[in-house]
């Protein structure tokens, strides 16, 4: 089970009568709580009016419960105040009931009885009915049932572990971009604990090519096809030639390499999610370096690693602290996430004067050595939006229990709340290298020399602070918490929609705030299309959807571009 229990979620929907179908009216929701028994839901349950802090109250009682399925009866009751008397006034309701799941929970379905007779509906309940009386009222009925937890929030160290004959053999996916290489440096000064196997790049031959030298993999891929005969070129005349597959297919090889024990996925974007899958399939280890994996497929890349009995453990700095923190903590002990985020290029900066930064600005990040986007995603702070829906699919933790605050100096990169109300917090040098470094060795801890990794002196540091996020500043924030909480497709959407939105950004064709427009535009549009438990292939469409659309956003709406450097 997860460490945090997740309650089940019910959005309800509702149009006053006379407005027009679509019109911009704040959606309603509620969740459904009690305690958890393995799982499930028992009574006594509340339904309560999230949005009104509840106010208002609604209440269900179960039916059955069995030992592997939870089934109970729940009802809507709306009564409306208007003119001092409850219940006055014509209403025409359009009710859709979407029950959004935790990864323990699956197999749902819904019946609905509102018709004096059960129905089976598929996925979710919709009905409209014109109401002139007091209330509002319906009735269903829902069936869940929980398949062993896909993921338990941390890892366990198995008796009687592999242990290798010599380095751990492992294969990396974004051998050229920012992990990639800091990978390699751990590689290169360990050359005893790890060895490299296959390598996978998009474009940056030259570098691949060196690498290739130093290195000696078995397998290189370059995803850039039109590239392949230069890479040869410039292998032409090394000892050591390996195999190449070029395009996609080869970034897959290089991902699920038999020889391999750990893959680290460090491709940006959803491109990353594909090689992911092929390595959760072949049984590799995932050192998860790439967040679209969860982000974006976590419904379905969650049972598929429990099915093939895969380890995900996080490579980035705040869930690899998370992950430390957790580790020796007995189930059920954590109450609270606390990300810590640097706070950016622009954490000094007014919110009036974002509207004139510049692209320069926003990559000079005060703390961390990383590539263009993630700089980016740290001045906007959608980087913690997506590690806060990162966390609540590695670690269980609902969204209420996930926080984020500024903390500056980047020295506490993340902590755990426990029941018992004590924080837990993992310290270190803002260096992606050490969270790289636990991940590839982890259960174990590996000495490193004090000439490369000197060690932390808190006395120097002087003093550590803390401050609340400003919303008007990172508009980003409730952009992510929204979307993680609508789940399924969602999330995935978010972070397509921000990657082209910086890109756009990047290339000078919109401003710094306009990323902020385009996100929230291509994700009200895709509340249409909602898809709550999406195949791999709905994952990939719609990501690919959410960047066209984002792309046409910036066209249609006419946004402006960034300000354009001195």
């Amino acid at each position: 089970m997860a460490l945090i229990n997740s309650d089940f979620h019910v959005i309800l929907i509702g149009r006053k009568q006379g407005e027009k179908q679509g019109s911009r009216r704040p959606k309603r929701g509620w969740r459904l709580e009690g305690p958890p028994i393995q799982g499930l839901l028992h009574p006594p349950f509340l339904l309560h009016d999230c949005d009104s802090a509840g106010e208002t109250h609604y209440h269900h009682s179960p039916v059955e419960r069995g030992r592997d399925a939870a089934e109970f009866s729940f009802f809507f009751c709306r009564r409306e105040e208007e003119g001092g008397r409850e219940g006055a006034g014509n209403w025409e309701e359009d009710m859709a009931l979407k029950l959004h799941l935790p990864a323990e929970i699956g197999g749902v379905s819904f019946m609905d009885s509102s018709r004096g007779s059960l129905q089976k509906l598929k996925g979710g309940i919709g009905m409209k009915k014109k109401d002139k009386g007091a209330a509002v009222v319906r009735r269903a009925r829902c069936s869940a049932q929980t398949p062993p937890p896909a993921w338990p929030g941390r890892a366990v160290v198995e008796p009687g572990r592999k242990v290798w004959d010599g380095p751990k053999p492992i294969s990396i996916v974004g051998s050229t971009g920012s992990i990639g290489t800091q990978t390699l440096d751990i590689v290169a000064e360990n050359p005893d604990k790890f060895r490299v196997v296959a390598l996978a790049a998009g474009s940056n031959v030259t570098l691949l090519a060196e690498q290739v030298k130093t290195f000696k993999p078995q397998l290189v891929a370059v995803r850039n096809v039109s590239l392949v005969d230069e890479l040869k070129e410039a292998l032409a005349n090394a000892d050591h030639k390996p195999e190449i597959i070029p395009g996609e297919e080869g970034v897959i090889e290089v991902a699920r390499h038999p020889e391999a024990v750990t893959v680290v996925t460090g491709i940006v974007g959803c491109a990353g999610l594909k090689p992911t899958v092929a390595a959760i399939e072949a049984g590799l280890d995932i050192a998860l370096a790439n967040k679209e994996t969860l982000i974006a497929g976590g419904p379905f890349v969650l049972p598929l690693a429990h099915k093939h009995k895969v380890k995900i453990l996080p490579a980035d700095s705040e869930h690899s602290a998370i992950f430390q923190c957790i580790q020796g903590l007995p189930e059920g002990a954590l109450r609270r996430i606390i990300l810590t985020a640097s706070g950016g290029a622009f954490r000094d900066l007014p919110a009036e004067k974002l509207k004139e930064v510049k692209v320069a600005d926003a990559l000079k990040h005060p703390n961390w050595s990383m590539g263009k986007k993630i700089t980016v995603d740290s001045a906007t702070l959608f980087n913690k939006g997506l590690e806060v829906i990162e966390a609540h699919y590695l670690f269980g933790a609902e969204y209420d229990n996930i926080e984020i605050v500024i903390h500056p100096q980047s020295i506490i990169h993340s902590m755990v709340e426990t029941q018992d109300s004590s924080v837990l917090a993992q310290l270190g040098w803002p260096d992606m290298r050490l969270p790289i470094l636990y991940t590839l060795s982890w259960p174990d801890r590996i000495y490193c020399s004090e000439a490369t990794w000197p060690p932390l002196d808190l006395c120097k540091l002087g003093s550590l602070t803390f401050k609340s996020p400003d919303n008007v500043k990172y508009p980003s924030m409730k952009l992510a918490y929204a979307a993680g909480r609508a789940g399924g497709t969602m999330t995935g959407v978010l972070s397509a929609a921000n990657e082209k939105a910086v890109e756009m950004f990047i290339d000078e064709k919109i401003s710094y705030l306009d990323i902020f427009k385009v996100v929230e535009v291509t994700c009200e549009k895709h509340m249409q299309e909602l898809v709550t438990s999406p195949s791999l292939e709905d994952i990939i469409h719609y990501d690919l959807w959410a960047r066209d659309y984002a792309a046409n956003v910036r066209s249609s709406a006419g946004l402006s571009p960034s300000p354009v450097a001195a």
